[in-house]
């Protein structure tokens, strides 16, 4: 299948923590220390090592996860983290790849003799395609494009994520609306529907909601949802395998593509080609594309500018932030797909002391759940406070360059230590500029204390920073839209 990405059955030379097993073991033992027991028995304990691959100036660090719907998820809680722990460790820049289980029951001559009469291939998350990468890089099996092509389990929706279980506010109505609008009349009015907005704010929700609806009304559509990081995959697989006419008669037939975190085509010019083609030929054949991103189009990094231009020619609409009444709503949803009523003094005190988005909601309501279950008493407003003391005990009222920092880093997906660093490259410097302007707008420290925190620079270097960062906000809606985001982020 696509959505099958098995690692590597090989170890790449390591240096810095010895040996692959060892890097993660002490990612782990740091993560222990820095979690509550409840986050690492979920998110981390069930991961194993695969291997640690060197590449270029870095390497990548691969983790096997036992269960496929939890990588987007796990990615999006830790990658941060265990990369800047692993990257210290290591003593160069580390990337943190999550993939999914190999099926072990299968014997080595099992999997050799399926390998050999299905000409399965794998290929890893990265978009080297090289001759020579292709011809030494050929152990392990690609994704299934028979299979996607006789339509065998190929939609890649989730059957619980629809319109009725999504909770409407003020900071999503716009996008539910056109979600449904397309939902209703795909490849027609709004084609490509973008949407974008911060981790865990509902885009993943609303286009697999797309998906089952377009697949409810006409059942005989070709349907495909993937993460971008499968579709790299896929294009790396089909150059490998020589298998590319099969990968473009499947993507090219397709009534609806929903791709979700399309930033991740960043840099990757071949996989950006591919989709172009694939792009080009869905909307002539009216087929309905839906993607979704954590920024506005316009602000893509590393993305070609023929890309960037057709994906603003439908509709972009962005989420916001979840209000005060809209989390309390969804709060309580949420507790009555799980069958139990939650009392509203209990719905006020997490709606209150969590803000940044959905999906840090819904955790909490999973662990005030668990926690009642073990301790098998009724749920309590005095209850949710115990149980969410790690949660919330931080007062979200106070910040410090270092949580700017950390905030900042995460939207833009990239480390503290290169915010905080020398290099100047593009992908690094609005994100420095931003948090350098974030810093002196929310916190009392001083131009020069800021600086102190950015790797010792000038407060002159900072002053430009704000000064820049403020300018360009007021004349660009799409940087403004993503220091307002950071900001709620923050002052939650």
């Amino acid at each position: 299948m696509f959505d099958t990405v098995h690692p590597p059955l090989f170890n790449s030379p390591t240096n810095g923590a010895g040996s692959d097993f060892d890097l993660w073991e002490q990612c782990v033992s740091s993560l222990k220390n820095k979690l509550s027991r409840t986050a690492f028995d979920v998110w981390i304990a069930p991961l194993t090592v695969s291997h640690l691959e060197s590449r270029d100036a870095g390497f990548y660090l691969w983790c096997v996860c036992p269960y496929k719907g939890k990588i987007d998820s796990t990615l999006a809680l830790y990658q941060a983290d265990v990369e800047a722990i692993a990257s210290k460790i290591q003593g160069a820049s580390v990337e943190w790849v999550l993939i999914e289980t190999v099926d072990h029951k299968n014997t080595d001559d099992d999997l050799n003799e399926k390998s050999r009469l299905t000409g399965q291939l794998a290929a890893p998350l990265t978009e080297q395609i090289s001759e020579a990468h292709l011809e030494s890089d050929r152990f392990a099996p690609r994704p299934d494009l028979a299979a996607l092509e006789m339509g065998v389990g190929s939609s890649g929706l989730s059957a619980r994520l629809v319109f009725d279980h999504f909770v409407i506010g003020k900071a999503n109505q716009l996008a539910h609306a056109a979600a449904q609008h397309v939902a209703e009349q795909p490849g027609t009015a709004y084609n490509p529907f973008f949407l974008y907005g911060g981790v865990g704010l509902g885009k993943t929700h609303l286009i697999h909601a797309i998906g089952n609806q377009v697949l409810k009304s006409k059942p005989s559509a070709k349907i495909r949802y993937i993460h971008a990081n499968q579709f790299v995959a896929d294009v790396v697989g089909s150059y490998r395998n020589k298998t590319f006419d099969a990968f473009k008669q499947y993507y090219h037939s397709l009534d609806l593509l929903l791709i979700d975190d399309v930033q991740f085509f960043a840099g990757k010019q071949r996989t950006q080609e591919e989709f172009f083609y694939a792009f080009e030929t869905l909307v002539a054949n009216r087929s309905q594309i839906i993607l979704t991103s954590d920024t506005y189009p316009k602000d893509l990094a590393d993305f070609e500018a023929r890309l960037v231009s057709r994906f603003t020619a439908g509709l972009t609409t962005a989420i916001e932030p979840p209000e005060f009444e809209m989390r309390v709503a969804i709060l309580h949803e949420k507790s009555k797909t799980m069958g139990l009523a939650l009392d509203d003094d209990v719905a006020f005190f997490i709606a209150k002391s969590l803000r940044s988005n959905v999906r840090e909601l819904e955790g909490a309501l999973h662990k005030l759940v668990a926690y009642s279950r073990f301790q098998s008493c009724a749920i309590t407003l005095e209850l949710a406070k115990i149980a969410l003391r790690d949660t919330i005990a931080t007062p979200r009222n106070v910040l410090s360059v270092d949580n700017i920092q950390k905030v900042v880093a995460d939207y833009y997906k990239v480390k503290v230590s290169e915010l905080q660093g020398k290099r100047r490259l593009a992908g690094f410097v609005l994100p420095r500029q931003v948090a350098m302007y974030l810093a002196k707008e929310l916190t009392q420290r001083s131009l020069p204390d800021i600086g102190e925190n950015f790797g010792g620079r000038d407060h002159t270097t900072v002053l430009h920073a704000v000064r820049k960062i403020g300018l360009e906000r007021q004349n660009n809606a799409g940087l403004n839209h993503q220091i307002h985001v950071i900001e709620q982020t923050l002052k939650a």
